[in-house]
């Protein structure tokens, strides 16, 4: 491997990648734009989806809060914190610390496949970043405004970094974008909620350098629970103990992305090879990243997302007991939702219980002792992820071609381009609504969800974040 100080000597005379790579730092951007989320002009556009993804979540958290990554999260957080006064574990009545409850709020964020994620960033906002600023929120007595406006962000920062720092380094060095960008974007909407001024903005970038972590071990995690923890706690948990270290006077370096000894000048981010790009966080604030935040359509991973939605697609008109085999070519990642131990990541077992159902619904995609069964694995025997590298487009896509042969030899073919809610196939707010009703009026019933959303897309009104805790408590009336 060549030497830092070698791959520098390349970087330094190569001016285009000296421009990328090197030079002025980003900070002061970064710095004016947190600091001035709670002032400074958001458009209604903006706002509006914010309020969607802040719904959106709540339902997540909702709706997975009896699975095990959530009460596990909870047990954890009850022994660790104790009874207290500080902040809810959403969906009860119990309060501990602070940095517990965002812990265990964003687990239970991401219990299942049903929450937000960025595609081009490979990162899933949503858990880490409302869990943070509902758990300081509270603490608080934050307004809705002031949750809205540090929500977004929150997202703005989580989707940027890992697209800054290169998602091609992050692969090459086995750092895992979903648990780095939302522990900068945790980081950035609390201090945006703590109010923390613009000068020391650059003290909670270092504590957030300091603890940017993330493996793809997730990829072999069979429970979702580790998975929960890289996509939702450990990011939510490190982001915001960074931003309340400072809020309480811990100081540092002010700027960890300037050269010299800097976080960025290591062979992670620069060299010939390097997609390290720092004007993508120059440019914060000119362009708003949450059009770019997708949707699940369905309770499963991103990239599984279109061949359900084939599938189901084609199974409405065809005798599910003739099919032979099933056949989807998608674009990378292949082997990991054919084989992948979780349920939900499964391809070849969401099929096959489409195949047996006709349907898929939440409680299916998160079934182990379903995916155990004979019938199932038989028709799992049926289905073929094949890779097909001609899907694989710049900026990312999640397709899938879906073929169903039947036994007497007749097939039938779907190619799903984009699933509803993917950034080219966006969800209204009547879409948004729909989905979250179908999410919590089973655990809220009809009148409270209603009047939850409502709340929800009037929030600016709200004058304290503490009156919407309540309506997110199956247990209370």
């Amino acid at each position: 491997m060549p030497s830092l100080s070698s791959v520098l000597d390349t970087v330094k005379n190569t001016p285009e990648l000296a421009a990328k790579q090197l030079g002025a730092s980003p900070m002061p951007e970064i710095a004016k734009f947190v600091s001035g989320g709670q002032t400074t002009d958001i458009n209604e556009d903006t706002l509006e989806l914010g309020k969607r993804h802040l719904l959106d979540t709540f339902a997540s958290i909702v709706v997975s809060s009896d699975l095990k990554p959530a009460k596990l999260a909870r047990d954890f957080a009850m022994f660790n914190g104790g009874k207290g006064d500080a902040s809810h574990l959403l969906t009860t009545n119990d309060r501990v610390t602070i940095l517990d409850a965002i812990l265990a709020n964003a687990i239970t964020a991401h219990a299942a496949e049903i929450n937000d994620f960025c595609p081009s960033a490979f990162v899933q906002p949503g858990p880490p970043i409302v869990s943070t600023i509902m758990a300081i929120g509270e603490t608080l007595g934050s307004s809705g405004i002031e949750i809205l406006r540090s929500l977004i962000v929150g997202y703005e920062i989580s989707c940027r970094f890992p697209k800054a720092l290169g998602i091609q380094n992050l692969g090459r060095a086995g750092i895992s974008s979903h648990g780095l960008g939302p522990t900068f974007g945790a980081g950035a909407a609390a201090a945006s909620l703590l109010k923390i001024p613009e000068d020391k903005i650059g003290y909670v970038m270092a504590y957030c350098a300091q603890q940017a972590a993330g493996s793809f071990n997730w990829r072999r995690d069979e429970e979702h629970i580790e998975k929960s923890f890289l996509f939702g706690g450990m990011p939510a948990k490190n982001g915001a103990l960074a931003a309340l270290l400072v809020y309480k006077g811990f100081t540092g370096v002010p700027d960890p992305f300037a050269d010299g000894d800097s976080w960025l000048i290591s062979t992670t981010f620069i060299g010939p090879d390097s997609d390290l790009d720092r004007q993508a966080l120059r440019d914060i604030g000119i362009q708003s990243e949450l059009p770019l935040v997708a949707y699940k359509r369905y309770p499963v991973g991103g990239p599984t997302q279109p061949g359900v939605e084939g599938l189901l697609a084609l199974i409405k008109y065809l005798d599910r007991d003739k099919v032979a085999k099933v056949l989807i070519e998608m674009p990378r990642n292949v082997d990991t939702f054919a084989y992948a131990a979780m349920p939900a990541l499964n391809l070849r077992y969401l099929s096959a219980a489409i195949l047996e159902d006709g349907y898929l619904d939440f409680h299916i995609a998160q079934s182990h002792d379903r995916m155990e069964t004979s019938s199932i694995r038989e028709k799992m025997e049926r289905v073929n992820l094949v890779l097909d590298n001609s899907q694989d487009e710049e900026p990312r896509v999640e397709s899938a071609r879906v073929t169903v042969t039947l036994t007497d030899g007749q097939e039938h073919q779907i190619f799903i381009q984009h699933v509803l809610g993917f950034p080219a196939k966006p969800m209204s707010r009547s879409d948004v609504r729909a989905k979250a009703e179908n999410l919590l009026e089973p655990k809220l019933g009809p009148k409270r969800t209603s009047e939850l959303i409502n709340r929800v897309w009037n929030i600016e009104e709200l004058d304290d974040i503490r009156k919407i805790i309540p309506m997110l408590n199956p247990n209370v009336s």
